[in-house]
């Protein structure tokens, strides 16, 4: 069952391998995604000292939202990958100049976890 997609990516680039992450998410993050106010349009994913982030997903937040929270849409959010895949994705990316992107947000085993692809452009 999907959350949200990006139609767009299989529009611009060539996907040869999927990956499913897990995704660091706050309180708020997860309410607001259930209820499907999430947009991965304009979002895409980096490597940064050894680790994989998403950036650019913008997540609404709800109108009851904690009053003294400040809430940040499009937060940097981490990516949970076992050390392996890291490795791998990171060596393709910086070696053989693949690009990493969001696919698709979906449910597994009631868990949130986000699809991502590494792709060549077109």
């Amino acid at each position: 069952m999907g959350i949200a997609q990006n139609k767009k990516a299989f529009h611009d680039y060539f996907v040869e391998q999927k990956f499913e992450a897990g995704i660091a998410l706050e309180g708020w993050e997860v309410k607001a995604i259930r209820a499907g106010r999430i947009q991965l349009k304009e979002a895409y994913v980096i490597v940064r000292n050894s680790e994989i982030y998403l950036i650019g997903c913008h997540i609404s937040p709800l109108s009851s939202t904690s009053t003294h929270f400040q809430a940040d849409p499009v937060r940097t959010r981490k990516l949970l990958l076992h050390t392996e895949e890291i490795n791998r994705l990171i060596g393709s990316v910086e070696r053989a100049g693949y690009t990493l992107l969001p696919l698709e947000m979906h449910y597994t085993r009631g868990r949130i976890k986000l699809e991502i692809g590494l792709a060549k452009g077109k």
